[in-house]
């Protein structure tokens, strides 16, 4: 594997592929917390980052060590996702609906965990793709993933938070409807 424009392009195309369900989630995130501070919205945006660089890596390492668990694992990812999006949106439209205009609570570090899996737990595939890189292109080609989704989770967050203080007490209903929906995409995408 050589060092060359092609290999940080199609890391930074993988990067946007991977950070498309983080950036949704992090619309809904901005949308929920419309007065979110700039190392709160650095720290979610982190850790969704986080998140897509260590999946490909520990796919990575799968495929290295133990191919035959990870083929049985892939076929649960849909499944998962489906779950902890399907939970944290329905918390969400729920909260949303009780609610009515009050400002919504801030997401705790575990529902911020949960969603960083969840939008992340797909990219584990990815080890499969970056199988033929050696250890020094696959953590290479994982902080280049990190690098765009953080800017992707940012753009997000900025956009969920301007929406979201204009939608008021919507914004809550309407992010956890994202939410939901993106779990549905990915169960779908992955059985059809």
């Amino acid at each position: 594997m050589d060092w060359n424009g092609i290999f940080f392009v199609n890391s930074a195309l993988l990067g946007v592929g991977l950070a498309m369900d983080a950036f949704s989630v992090s619309l809904a995130n901005g949308m929920r917390e419309g007065r979110m501070k700039p190392g709160r919205l650095c720290g979610i945006a982190g850790l969704f980052a986080g998140f897509q660089a260590a999946m490909p890596l520990i796919g990575w390492l799968l495929i290295h060590t133990a191919v035959q668990y990870f083929q049985s694992l892939e076929k649960l990812i849909p499944f998962i996702a489906l779950a902890l999006l399907g939970f944290i949106g329905g918390k969400m439209l729920v909260d949303g609906i009780r609610g009515g205009e009050e400002v919504a609570p801030v997401m705790g570090v575990g529902g911020l965990l949960i969603q960083g899996i969840a939008t992340s737990i797909d990219a584990l595939s990815v080890g499969c793709t970056i199988a033929n890189y050696d250890w020094l292109h696959a953590v290479v080609a994982a902080g280049v993933i990190a690098l765009v989704t953080f800017i992707i989770c940012c753009v997000g967050l900025l956009i969920g938070k301007t929406v979201g203080t204009r939608l008021s007490g919507k914004a809550e209903i309407f992010g956890g409807v994202i939410l939901i929906a993106i779990g549905i995409e990915i169960f779908l995408s992955s059985i059809l």
